[in-house]
């Protein structure tokens, strides 16, 4: 049987929230330089960066349900090694297979500790603000990054050194989690059980894909609107993202503060639209103003929605599955949003492709918001009728995270009293003890007692 992770472990899932996720932030420099160090073309280069992101969707799928067998420390710290060795190959490689291949490996070793923190992150009592601080952690660290890296050098050595470095960082963090599971533990029916809310959960993975995969069509290729339709520089485009995610961190800042106090459904609908309006914008920019407001706008937003997304995922399960697993279609739909936002960039252009993607986010925002309204209580189809705890009516609730239980009718066999006298008129009888009948006459009236029924009564 699974339990809560404790409340000291919590600064190690951020900082593994926050290795993991890094890669995914910093996508935008590592495609771009990439095309320019490898001399590769946009697509080639968003091809590269989806390979990577794809890698590290594979091991969230693979460790869906296998952190708690494996253990929380030993799973961290292979997924951590594996990024440390696998980015520092590709940041000290200047040939496009063995930076492929060192890509993969770190992609793993990021999708491993994200797994990881995921699994943990819906244990905690309050997972919405847990998912919050590693956002608001991630963003800042990747603001820092789009600061400073434009400033140094060239190429795309150091944006994968800075992912492996990172990696590293956080190592020490691991000790602070849970030792692997013990044979006694191992031999718990806990993972044979079947996930809760399996018709929400396969819905919210299905769809998130798809949102993520609009998101980072426009983010893969943010940096070449900049800098070639805004005719920017790589520092004034770097100064742009450092910005926007600084913003970013006042809208996870925002969002945990409100927390849930107007539901999970407002935040994800209004907010899809709302960043469906700054990708539109943001995809035409033909000056500093334009893209700055579109991608401010934009990453103020996302982390907001996303928060709750993530929160979600992990209030479907307390066991975390259902947020790793739905992390990890997050990252299929990053993964393949470089390669589409390439291909789409090139033959539509930016402003044609940025309209595309809006419009698409504005279809998803209704099975998003389906999904929020469902397990916040309100039914997801027709007929479900849901009381205003969210149980369906006649239904035993158990406790969170756990399958409701059948309601089984039980059949009462009807009680044949025994042949009494006639009640007269304005009299109702009912069958007492022993199918004694009992009469009950007008309010404030005492009944007569037979010896016979005293008797009776007196019996038991």
């Amino acid at each position: 049987m699974s339990s809560r992770a404790p409340r000291p472990a919590l600064p190690a899932l951020i900082a593994l929230f926050t290795a993991g996720y890094l890669a995914a932030y910093l996508l935008p420099t590592v495609v771009g330089r990439l095309a320019d160090s490898l001399h590769l073309s946009p697509t080639q280069a968003g091809l590269m960066g989806s390979t990577l992101l794809l890698s590290s969707a594979t091991a969230g799928f693979t460790l869906a349900a296998r952190v708690d067998r494996i253990g929380a420390r030993r799973a961290a710290r292979a997924g951590l090694l594996l990024a440390a060795v696998g980015y520092g190959t590709a940041a000290l490689s200047g040939t496009v297979p063995l930076v492929v291949a060192g890509a993969m490996i770190g992609g793993f070793g990021s999708g491993t500790a994200t797994a990881v923190a995921a699994t943990g992150i819906a244990a905690q009592k309050d997972p919405h603000r847990a998912s919050t601080l590693g956002l608001l952690s991630v963003s800042a660290l990747a603001g820092a990054l789009y600061l400073t890296i434009p400033r140094i050098s060239d190429g795309h050595g150091l944006p994968f050194a800075a992912l492996a470095l990172t990696a590293l960082a956080v190592w020490p963090a691991t000790n602070r989690l849970a030792d692997p599971a013990t044979p006694d533990n191992s031999a718990a029916p806990a993972p044979k059980s079947p996930l809760p809310y399996a018709r929400s959960g396969m819905l919210l993975a299905a769809v998130i894909v798809c949102w993520s995969m609009a998101q980072n069509s426009l983010w893969g290729v943010s940096s070449r609107i900049g800098t070639d339709q805004a005719g920017l520089t790589e520092v004034a485009v770097g100064s742009v993202f450092a910005i926007a995610l600084g913003a970013g961190l006042l809208g996870v800042i925002g969002a945990g503060a409100l927390g849930a106090r107007i539901g999970r459904a407002m935040p994800i609908g209004v907010g899809t639209a709302a960043i469906a309006c700054c990708i539109a914008v943001s995809a035409r920019a033909d000056d500093l103003g334009t893209f700055a407001t579109g991608e401010i706008a934009w990453n103020t937003l996302y982390p907001v929605v996303l928060s709750y997304l993530l929160g979600l995922a992990a209030s479907l399960d307390p066991r975390g599955r259902w947020a790793v697993l739905v992390g990890s279609a997050s990252s299929l739909g990053t993964a393949c949003g470089p390669l589409v936002g390439s291909a789409l960039s090139q033959s539509v252009g930016f402003p044609t492709m940025g309209a595309a993607l809006a419009a698409a986010l504005l279809l998803l925002a209704v099975p998003l918001t389906a999904v929020a309204l469902h397990t916040g209580g309100r039914p997801l189809f027709a007929g479900a009728a849901r009381r205003r705890s969210g149980a369906p009516v006649g239904a035993f609730v158990p406790p969170s995270g756990l399958p409701e239980q059948p309601v089984v009718e039980i059949e009462v066999p009807a009680v044949v009293a025994e042949a009494g006298p006639e009640p007269v008129q304005g009299e109702f009888t009912t069958a007492g003890p022993s199918g004694v009948p009992r009469t009950s006459g007008a309010p404030g009236v005492q009944p007569e007692m037979s010896s016979n029924s005293y008797a009776s009564t007196s019996a038991m």
